[in-house]
Order: structure tokens, then sequence, then C-alpha cells
């Protein structure tokens, strides 16, 4: 998990609030990330009225189906191509004329009229931890490779912040992201993952991580309610100890992860003394029926969180599939074998129903028009069953391969003409044929949906100026 490093000192310009929460003590808020606010200068372009695609969305979802799923299997079939090539999946009729999606995605297809299908994505990095930099930032990685996270480039939530273009004064975190953690210990390869921090914009600005399943009858985002046990009278009798800890800080250095952390405990402070923030992230709260719509599993319910965290004011939620432990063939959407048994039952149906939930569940509360959803992953599979690539992992004779030359990213909501479809691909889904699409364009049509110009220049770490994107919004998607 992406998250604040450890440190020996607190600021010693410790707030009231800030001491309050250093009391309480035992509360287990650090295995989360809780960015604060900061003093930065709004340099964005101020929002317009929702008649334009610019600046209509309020917020963004962002469901990342880790691990690469294959173009060929769910949104750009091809039904012509060599039975190698085409595989086992035959395309669908949607409620858009013209418009097939794969057969494993029924649901979705009774919604296509609300979706953006983008089948041209493309880029050059084949390894997991690396690209999904590229769909959360719209960049390369600085470092070939990998590097310390801290040299990324800041996620889309982080720049947000940074700008405070939302001028938020909630408790809320700012950006928050699910990473559910597998009961049975499987594999967690997504916490490993560049892009999905803040990077060189600092620490202070990592995103607010859920590491517990929100499926499950205990899910409570890491117990950051105060103990029974932890009254007034206890707190007050750690005064002293606290003023020792404030005196002991006073001769540390000051560096970034002393002040991450303490923005860390301000803002934990905040949420605990708030009800309707704690109340934001209370899934009892909600229908059992319509839980049993988005699917009683980590996915679903992680979607219905971010649902209601983009309800209370959150602008932005970023949803990882989880590593559901059921197979250690293939992990997340990294079919290498089982493509088609692994696709069929056990990824696209869960993904199918919580995206499907999703649409229709912001659009009953008003909420799809002003707010973006994404759906991508890192990449996509190679075309043919069984192609092993240099730089992949291989691919048994039932999977494919990593392939980053062409993929499909959907969009929908707010600032989003649905029912489109932007580039294709070739003949055997494996270059883009028209239209081709870079990550740095999804992020420029994602800041423009957010009422953010993609040419806004940020200062780098070297106090440099950079321009925030090096894409250009897509034209043929936007409302």
């Amino acid at each position: 998990m992406v998250g604040n490093s450890g440190c020996g000192s607190f600021r010693s310009s410790l707030s009231r609030s800030r001491r309050e929460f250093l009391r309480a003590g035992g509360l287990g808020l650090l295995g989360l990330n809780l960015p604060t606010l900061l003093d930065a200068r709004a340099r964005s372009a101020p929002f317009v009225p929702p008649s334009s695609s610019f600046g209509r969305a309020k917020a963004c979802i962002l469901l990342f189906m880790w691990g690469g799923p294959a173009q060929q299997e769910t949104w750009d079939l091809k039904p012509e191509a060599p039975e190698q090539v085409r595989g086992e999946f035959r395309p669908i009729e949607t409620n858009v004329p013209g418009l097939m999606i794969s057969e494993h995605f029924p649901r979705l297809a009774t919604r296509a009229d609300k979706l953006a299908v983008i089948r041209s994505v493309h880029h050059r990095d084949v390894n997991h931890t690396t690209a999904t930099h590229e769909l959360l930032t719209g960049r390369p990685i600085p470092r070939p490779g990998g590097g310390p996270f801290h040299e990324d480039w800041p996620h889309y939530g982080a720049v947000l912040e940074h700008l405070d273009h939302f001028q938020r004064r909630s408790p809320l975190p700012p950006y928050v992201q699910f990473m559910p953690v597998s009961t049975d210990g499987a594999p967690r390869f997504v916490e490993q993952s560049h892009g999905q921090g803040a990077g060189w914009l600092g620490p202070a600005l990592n995103p607010f991580s859920i590491d517990h399943d929100p499926s499950r009858p205990d899910y409570d985002v890491g117990d950051f309610r105060l103990p029974a046990d932890v009254g007034p009278t206890r707190r007050d009798a750690r005064e002293g100890l606290l003023q020792l800890v404030e005196r002991q800080a006073r001769h540390l250095e000051r560096t970034p992860q002393v002040d991450a952390m303490a923005a860390h405990y301000e803002r934990a402070h905040a949420l605990l003394t708030d009800r309707r923030a704690l109340e934001a992230f209370d899934l009892s709260k909600e229908d059992p029926r319509l839980r049993d719509r988005y699917g009683m599993h980590a996915h679903g319910q992680a979607v219905l969180q971010a649902r209601r965290l983009v309800e209370a004011g959150v602008p932005l939620v970023t949803v990882f599939w989880q590593n559901d432990g059921i197979t250690n063939v293939s992990v997340y959407w990294d079919t290498h074998n089982r493509n088609f048994i692994d696709l069929k039952d056990r990824l696209m149906p869960p993904a199918d129903q919580a995206f499907s939930a999703l649409l229709d569940d912001l659009e009953a509360r008003g909420l799809l028009d002003e707010t973006l959803v994404v759906w991508t992953g890192e990449f996509g599979r190679t075309p043919k069953v069984g192609q092993s690539v240099v730089g992949g992992a291989g691919a048994g004779r039932d999977g494919r391969d990593h392939w980053a030359h062409c993929f499909s990213t959907v969009l929908a909501g707010a600032g989003i003409r649905g029912g489109t479809v932007h580039g294709a691909s070739d003949r055997w889904a494996a270059y883009p044929s028209r239209d081709p699409v870079s990550p740095a364009d999804i992020a420029a049509t994602i800041y423009h949906c957010l009422g953010v110009d993609p040419e806004t220049e940020l200062v780098d770490a070297l106090g440099r100026p950079v321009r925030l994107c090096l894409g250009s919004p897509i034209g043929g998607v936007l409302a």
C-alpha cells in the first residue's frame, strides 16, 4: 500500500485538535493514508455551466481492472478473425445499434447508451506495476523499470488536491483508493503499482487507502472509531506525555514525512469527530437490496462504497480490482492461463454487475450527470491465444500474454457522450487502425471533464514549471 513513511518525530507546532487525536491513541489508523488540504493556489479554469463538457464532472470514480483485461473478450471482439485470435466468446447486441460487446457483459449491453467505448488505447509498457503509472497519471513511468514512488508523476487525485480545485473544507479525504485484501493471503501485486500516490507532490497528498474487504460483515475501514475505553478522562491523563513528545519534536528536523504524518493525524481526528463523515463509510446504511444489486463481493461493495463517498463529497475514488485468491494460476485480470474460464466465471460477471449497478444508482440519485466514471486496465492481452511476447510473463495454451499496443477503456457519466465508439483496432485487435488514443489523451479528457485545463502548469520537485498533461481531450467522446 502506498503510505506515508514512518518517522520518529512530530512537528513541534501541533494544533490542539492534533494533540487530542494523539491522546486518543491506538486507533488503528497507521495503515491508512489520509492526505490533507494544503495551501495550494487554484490554477485551473473555473467550472462552466453543464451545457459544456468542460467542468461538468464534480467527481470521478475510476474502476481499475488491475492485471490487463483482454480486449478481445470484453469490448472489442473479433468474430471474423481466425479461431486462435477470436477466442471462445461471442459478441452480443447492445441497446445502441451497431455497438457489440461481449456476451459476458449482458447487463452493460443494456446500458451501452451511457458508455463511450474507446478501442484504440495504446502505449509501450508491458510491466504491470509500471504500466499502471500510464493510466493513473497520463504519463510514462519517469524511470524505466520503476524507481522510488516519490519520483512518480502524481495521481489525478493528488493533482486536484494540490490545486485545491474543488476548494473543499470537509473532514472527508480528498481522494480514496480501495485495495481489498484477500482473506486467504493471496498475493497483492497491486500495492506495488506506480502512479497511485502523490509522487513528487509529497507524501501529505498520498491517498486514503482502504485495505478492508467491504463485503465482509466486520468491514470497518481500519477501525478508525474511538475505542470504548478511550474517554475524555483517559485522554486528559496523557497530556503530560504529549507535552514531552512535543518538546522532543522541537529538536528534530522537520521533513516532508513528518509533515505528512502530522497531516495524517489532523485529518484522522477530524474524521473521528464528524458523524456525517463517519456515516459515509457505513455500508449498513444502504438498503440490502441495493447492496445485492452491486454484488455481495469485494468489488461490488467497494464500488458501492465509492458511490457513497462521491455522494458525500469526495471528489475522486479509485477502486482497484482485488486478488480474490480463488486460483493461483491467473490472478486479478492477468489471464496468462485459464483466460476463458476465469473471464467467464470469475472476472466478467462481478465487473458487469457492479459497473451496471453503479450507472443505475448514480442516475437514480441524479449524480450521473455530474460524476465521471472510468473503466480501464493498465493494458490488454496478446492478439493470439498462447502467444508470448518480449517483456511479458508468457502465456499458456489457454491464456494471453501482456499487450500494450492496443486495448480498450470505457468512459461514462458527466461530460461524456454515451452510446459511442471511438477509435478502432485492426482485424486482430492488435494495433489501432483509426483514431489512436494515448493514456495522455485519456488523462486530458479526465481533467477536461473535471474542469482542469490540461495545459495547467505545475512546479516539480526541482522547482521547474511542467505542463500537467501532454495529451488532448478526446473530442469524439465528449458531450
